[in-house]
């Protein structure tokens, strides 16, 4: 019983650390990702994973705000 009460509080915990955010851009899309967005200062883009896991850049001239949700 003990270790189920520690796994439950494990699963419960690592849940709490991913969160979603949006980017909204200059043109009024709004660009769902499951991890926070990184700006690369090299290329001037943001780097994120899409909603289906897919790797994406955006300008970072093209995005108006990103918000966490």
């Amino acid at each position: 019983m003990k270790h189920l009460l520690i796994a439950l509080v494990c699963a419960t915990a690592l849940a709490g650390c991913s969160s979603e955010y949006i980017i909204s851009t200059n043109d009024g899309q709004m660009i769902t990702t499951d991890n926070k967005p990184k700006l690369d200062p090299d290329s001037g883009m943001y780097i994120f994973e899409d909603a289906e896991g897919r790797k994406q850049a955006i300008p970072a001239t093209s995005v108006k705000q990103v918000m966490e949700r």
